[in-house]
């Protein structure tokens, strides 16, 4: 019977874990429930960096109940202070008698310190309940505290036929409305977006959400122009002081352009390269900034760029029934390709779905270990 309480419970905290999407970078989504004689007393989770732990906030609720109660939390709760103390020891000094714990975290600073000071306390732990579900729920946070990267997804739009676009460029719309609709989702839980100068020049985006909810989010826009093409009329450049936006070029760039950018509100980065800046130094920068999450929207080249270094974690793959056809049609992935067939990349975990007339395929590149 515990077994199955133990599943229950901490399904409610990776419930309430999840309603943090896309806020908490560079931390995890933690949810903690207190439970009690089979009733829950106290309940919550973290809602962005530097506001309290999820199990601090279940234990305030909880208040003095807590003792002798069972706490479950989707994550090994840390032993390390950072912005706020241990939630370890809060536990213990609460009086928690038993910690049903989803995944132990690989973050070097805790990687099974908080499960030891829960067990030196004598509190009853258990780990690895609902493990799948609490390692999918943070696998963005786990690549970037095991390598400093972000977590890459990749995002296209193709037709039946394989196309991202007609010969002569047009490419609005290949997917449906849904389809688009659950991008701007994807962009709303998602830290910054990334696109080449070729897709600003073609299409002159924008780059936010556009959804009809109050906490909506526009993720930061990285722009890759290696000679600082980006026109200062574009939409980039006029929204830059509402949202902000990096551009990412070369030393050779032109410097008058690189002020003009600069007073307009947006971010230069230099970096050693040629017209093809290396796109795995972008990703270092990207870290070190404590942004977790990056979605790809570019073209054909980009999207190559990335495929053969390996960069991409995750894809979000939209099929909508349309053939266009066209020799010089462009396709989703440009770039040298895969010279023999054997040594083609395989998509795993592979999901397929329907948003209206288009078929959404979801799987990934690289697992995180």
């Amino acid at each position: 019977m515990d077994y199955f309480k133990d599943q229950e419970y901490m399904q409610k905290a990776l419930e309430l874990a999840a309603q943090a999407r896309g806020r908490t970078s560079p931390n995890p989504m933690v949810g903690a429930v207190v439970v009690k004689d089979g009733q829950i007393i106290g309940q919550g989770y973290h809602i962005k960096a530097g506001t309290p732990h999820a199990e601090v906030i279940a234990l305030r609720e909880a208040g003095a109940n807590a003792r002798g109660a069972t706490l479950y939390v989707n994550l090994e709760p840390c032993s390390h202070y950072g912005r706020t103390p241990p939630c370890a020891e809060a536990i213990v000094k609460a009086g928690i008698t038993k910690v049903v714990i989803g995944c132990l975290d690989p973050n070097p600073l805790v990687a099974g310190k908080g499960l030891e000071i829960l067990q030196n306390a004598g509190i009853e732990t258990r780990v690895n309940v609902l493990q799948e579900k609490a390692l999918k729920l943070n696998e963005a946070f786990f690549k970037y505290i095991k390598t400093g990267l972000p977590f890459v997804s990749l995002k296209v739009a193709m037709t039946l036929d394989g196309k991202i676009a007609t010969s002569t460029g047009d490419s609005r719309w290949i997917s449906s409305a849904d389809s688009r609709q659950y991008v701007h989702q994807l962009r709303n839980f998602t830290d910054a977006i990334m696109i080449g100068i070729g897709t600003v020049l073609k299409d002159d985006p924008l780059l936010n959400t556009r959804l009809d909810i109050s906490d909506k989010r526009d993720p930061i826009r990285v722009i890759i122009d290696s000679k600082l093409d980006l026109p200062l009329e574009s939409q980039i450049v006029k929204t830059a002081s509402k949202q902000p936006t990096i551009v990412f070029c070369n030393h050779q760039a032109d410097a008058e352009k690189k002020e003009l950018l600069i007073k307009n509100a947006i971010e230069i980065i230099a970096i050693e390269g040629g017209d093809i800046l290396p796109l795995e130094e972008v990703l270092r920068c990207l870290g070190k900034m404590g942004i977790m999450t990056l979605l790809v929207e570019g073209g054909g080249e980009i999207n190559g760029y990335l495929m053969a270094k390996g960069l991409i974690d995750k894809l979000y793959w939209f099929i909508a029934p349309k053939l266009v056809g066209g020799r010089q049609a462009p396709t989703p992935v440009g770039g040298i390709g895969i010279p023999v067939l054997k040594e083609a990349l395989r998509v795993k975990s592979m999901e397929i779905s329907r948003l209206g007339e288009d078929i959404l395929i979801t799987g990934y590149i690289n697992l995180i270990d």
